[in-house]
């Protein structure tokens, strides 16, 4: 049925032009309009004679419905020829100039219409074709096929029509993430960032959704990313004006476009980020995580901070950090790690500080997530390469949680606790409390982790805290405290700070003990390989283990040595 009614369309089109070019030449109102519409019957002749070309011209149903709607105008097109042949329109000339204007208008729709079917290959689609798994197309090959079908939906027809279509992509793009890969393939973003232009708000509304899908898929990032500040500009004015639903979306966009630089210079001007702090404010729990996400990924840009700072950001995140869902604290946390990262400014740590930065942090800790207990530890790391702030922060009793978090059963916990310690090294009372509380042995636990970066971490903290002697006297008390070390001098064991264990070995070998206990574990032989490589410290070492404090005997060391060769 469908099939006779496009036939139907597409002969009743042609019969409409031939007799409305025949009406034209009788007319005498607006003569040169006329003219004009003449020339644009000439070129629809051509494109209704490209599309009947196409085998599957006539079973496509926005082929079908294009020439319907063509056939509409046409037939107004050609009452109104006829009511013009009076020099004075008896309908009035303003009204008569008015239909005119709006069928040539229609007539360039339809031009665009044909055209954009005749060209992107929807018309080559069988829209028929079974999709079953013993048809011969595939079920690829038929997403591939609606894929192109709804971004040509898009970019044709009413903007009924399109609103209808843009509800499809989305259910289509939420269906399954290789859609949105096929979509962004077959060149949906420029055509969804065109409509973020028009002025159906609801059209709008339902663009930024879809630019949001596409944002959460990595790969497709790029893709947005190159449509840079035409789709910055859109969704920021989003963030400005758009409803709740709308400016969530647009965060979510936002957070994948922050972390190109320069979109991130765009997005922090002023404005940006008072909306962004709007929505912190009063914003739903997930647009709000998503507004703290794009705030933090601004805060790590060079140049924005300021922005940021003058904005009140740092009482809005401090503020709020404590008193919203998991995701909204991490990200607000994070935001301020960024901030704060610089080791020349102080000035940010005590503001952080003056807007309760302390509580915020004790609060955080107390029933926190992983996630943002790792964060926090990672703030506190920050704030503590001030001289001025880490005793503020030892004071109020840090230190001991520190320490606690040293033996934290995620690894990420440990490994920011550890690099929270070696920061703040530079304390002797840090070190000392970090000793009494129990940091050593559980540094010295985290030496023998699986994950390397764990193990170098660990060390490069226990390097810094056996720089006070009252911890080298804890350390040499740990059961498996040398022999841990010693087992990271290995060449043979992927390190890459080497450095760290010599130093942390060296601390200690003014002990006879120690020094047996390293050469029984096997660190002459590694040794040797590591002053061969010319590591830090481990000439020295070698030769204290060669020599002794006091003086060692040659027949003991060459006893050791083989004893270590042996065991290596």
């Amino acid at each position: 049925m469908k099939l006779k009614e496009t036939h139907h369309h597409l002969q009743h089109s042609l019969h409409l032009i031939s007799s409305l070019n025949a009406e034209i030449t009788h007319v005498e109102a607006f003569k040169g309009k006329w003219s004009v519409i003449k020339t644009k019957l000439q070129n629809l002749t051509t494109h209704l004679s490209d599309l009947s070309d196409f085998p599957y011209s006539s079973s496509n149903p926005l082929c079908s419905d294009l020439l319907q709607s063509l056939c509409h105008t046409l037939s107004n097109a050609l009452s109104l020829a006829s009511i013009c042949r009076n020099p004075t329109p008896p309908i009035g000339k303003l009204h008569a100039q008015s239909d005119l204007d709006a069928i040539s208008s229609s007539l360039d729709q339809f031009l665009h219409d044909a055209d954009l079917l005749i060209k992107n290959g929807v018309l080559q689609d069988n829209p028929t074709a079974p999709t079953t798994p013993s048809s011969s197309i595939s079920r690829r090959e038929a997403i591939w096929v609606e894929a192109r079908n709804l971004i040509t939906r898009l970019q044709i027809g009413s903007w009924d029509s399109k609103n209808s279509a843009m509800d499809l992509l989305l259910g289509f793009l939420e269906d399954d993430d290789k859609n949105v890969l096929i979509a962004v393939a077959q060149g949906m973003v420029p055509v969804v960032v065109r409509l973020l232009d028009c002025s159906c708000l609801e059209i709008k509304e339902k663009a930024v959704s879809a630019i949001a899908r596409i944002s959460t898929i990595d790969s497709c990032k790029h893709v947005l990313v190159a449509d840079g500040i035409l789709l910055l500009n859109h969704l920021l004015r989003v963030l400005e004006a758009g409803s709740g639903s709308a400016k969530e979306k647009a965060c979510i966009a936002l957070q994948a476009l922050s972390f190109s630089k320069e979109n991130a210079r765009t997005i922090g001007s002023r404005a940006g980020i008072s909306s962004l702090l709007e929505i912190c404010h009063e914003g739903t729990p997930a647009s709000q995580a998503d507004a703290f996400g794009v705030l933090r990924n601004l805060a790590g840009i060079e140049g924005i901070w300021q922005n940021l700072v003058e904005e009140n950001a740092i009482s809005v995140l401090v503020g709020l950090s404590a008193s919203r869902t998991a995701l909204a604290q991490e990200n607000a946390i994070g935001c301020l790690c960024n901030l704060i990262s610089d080791d020349g400014d102080e000035s940010l740590k005590m503001l952080v500080l003056r807007e309760g930065g302390v509580e915020c942090l004790k609060n955080l800790w107390d029933g926190a997530s992983d996630r943002c207990l790792e964060l926090a530890l990672g703030l506190l790391r920050n704030l503590g390469r001030c001289r001025r702030i880490a005793d503020l922060l030892i004071s109020e009793g840090f230190m001991p949680r520190v320490a606690g978090a040293l033996n934290y059963g995620a690894v990420g916990v440990r490994m920011a606790a550890a690099r929270a310690v070696s920061d703040m090294g530079y304390s002797v009372k840090a070190k000392r409390e970090m000793g009494e509380c129990g940091g050593i042995s559980n540094l010295v636990r985290m030496l023998d982790a699986k994950k390397v970066d764990e193990r170098d971490v660990a060390a490069k903290s226990l390097a810094s805290l056996l720089e006070f002697a009252g911890n080298r006297r804890i350390f040499q008390k740990e059961e498996r405290g040398i022999e841990n070390v010693v087992l990271l001098l290995d060449p043979m064991i992927s390190s890459r700070e080497k450095k760290y264990p010599v130093s942390i070995l060296l601390s200690v070998s003014q002990s006879k003990k120690c020094r047996k206990r390293m050469v029984a574990t096997g660190a002459c032989g590694y040794l040797q390989k590591l002053v061969e490589m010319e590591i830090e410290g481990s000439k020295k070492l070698l030769e204290n283990l060669s020599r002794g404090s006091p003086q060692a005997s040659k027949e003991e060391f060459t006893e050791a040595v083989v004893e270590s060769q042996s065991l290596g």
